[in-house]
C-alpha cells in the first residue's frame, strides 16, 4: 500500500517551521534565519520514501500586520490548512506561551488528525518542560505530542512515523525526485533573502524583497541579475555598505549556495533599489511574487 498525503506545519514566528521541513525532507526546501516572518510564501517540501509521499506544507508564522504584506501573510497562513490530511503545530520549548495555547485550541475542530511538536529540546530540561506537558495534556482532541530538535535531527524519525500512520492510501502527487514546488529562479531569490537576512542590521531585513530580473541558464554557467528592494535611502547605503563590502558580502555568500544548488558556476548581479511603499502596493507586491488572490 502506498501512502500519500499533505501535512501543513503552523505556529508562531520562530519555532522552527523551515528548519523542521528542512530535516524531515533532506534537502533545503526553506531558507532559515533567527529573524521572524522569515518565510513568507506557502512552500512544499516533498519526503519520498519507498511506499509512501508526504507534502508539507510550509508557512509564514502567524501574523497579524495590517500592511499589504501583512494580509498576504495571513492569508497564506489560513489558506495552508485548507485540504490537507494532518496538521503539525510546532512550539518553541523554551518560549510556549498563551498565543501557542490558543492556536492549539483552534484546531480543536479540525476534520483531520492534529499533532502537537515542541521543538528546540537541545536547548530545554524535561524540569522547565513538565508545567507545559501538563498544560498540553488538557488537549485531548491531540492525536500525539511529540519532542524532537529540528536542529540536530532528533526524533524526526519519531514524528514522520506518526504521521504516516494516519495518512490515506494515495498517489503520488509529484515525480520522485522533486523535493519541492518551488523552481531553481525562486529558489535562487529566497537564497538572496536569506543571506541579507543573515548579515544586515536588526531593522532592515523585513522592509526587504529580492527580485530576479532575469534568470538565463546557459550550457556552463548560469547567469542571474537581481535586485534587494529596500524601504528608504538610508537602508540602500547600509545595504550596499563601506564601498560596496555588504553588497559584495551578500552576493560572494549566495552565489556559492546557488552553485551548489545548481551544480553549475553562477554568475550574480546584485543591485540595491528603493520603493518606500512596497509592502503596502498589491500590485508591487503581485510583482515580487506576493499575490494575494492567488492563495
Amino acid at each position: 500500500m502506498f501512502k500519500s498525503g499533505f501535512v501543513a506545519v503552523i505556529g508562531k514566528p520562530n519555532v522552527g517551521k523551515s528548519t523542521l521541513i528542512n530535516a524531515l525532507v533532506g534537502e533545503k526546501v526553506a531558507i532559515t534565519s533567527p529573524k521572524p516572518q522569515t518565510t513568507r510564501n506557502k512552500i512544499l517540501g516533498i519526503k519520498n520514501g519507498e511506499d509512501y509521499q508526504v507534502v508539507f506544507v510550509d508557512t509564514p508564522g502567524i501574523y497579524n500586520g495590517q500592511s499589504e504584506l501583512g494580509k498576504y501573510l495571513k492569508k497564506s497562513t489560513e489558506s495552508a490548512t485548507n485540504d490537507v490530511d494532518a496538521i503539525v503545530v510546532l512550539l518553541d520549548a523554551g518560549k510556549v506561551t498563551k498565543t501557542d495555547f490558543d492556536l492549539i485550541a483552534k484546531q480543536e475542530k479540525s476534520p483531520v488528525p492534529v499533532f502537537v511538536v515542541i521543538n528546540k529540546i537541545d536547548i530545554s530540561s524535561y524540569e522547565k518542560l513538565y508545567p507545559t506537558l501538563a498544560k498540553l495534556n488538557e488537549y485531548r482532541f491531540v492525536k500525539k505530542f511529540v519532542t524532537l530538535s529540528a536542529l540536530r535531527k532528533r526524533n524526526i524519525d519519531v514524528l514522520l512515523d506518526a504521521l504516516l500512520d494516519v495518512l490515506p492510501e494515495g498517489p503520488e502527487y509529484f515525480s520522485r525526485d522533486q523535493y519541492t514546488d518551488k523552481n531553481i529562479r525562486f529558489m535562487a531569490g529566497e537564497i538572496i533573502r536569506e543571506k541579507a537576512l543573515l548579515f544586515l542590521q536588526e531593522e532592515i531585513p523585513h522592509g526587504i524583497a529580492v527580485e530576479i530580473n532575469t534568470f538565463k541558464e546557459l550550457k556552463n554557467i548560469i547567469k542571474i541579475n537581481a535586485d534587494i528592494i529596500c524601504e528608504s535611502d538610508r537602508h540602500k547605503k547600509i545595504i550596499i555598505g563601506s564601498n560596496g563590502s555588504m553588497l559584495k558580502k551578500i552576493g560572494s555568500s549566495s552565489r556559492g549556495e546557488i552553485e551548489k544548488l545548481c551544480e553549475k558556476p553562477v554568475m550574480l548581479e546584485l543591485f540595491v533599489k528603493v520603493r518606500p511603499d512596497w509592502k503596502q502596493n498589491k500590485s508591487t507586491l503581485a510583482e515580487l511574487g506576493y499575490d494575494i488572490k492567488q492563495l
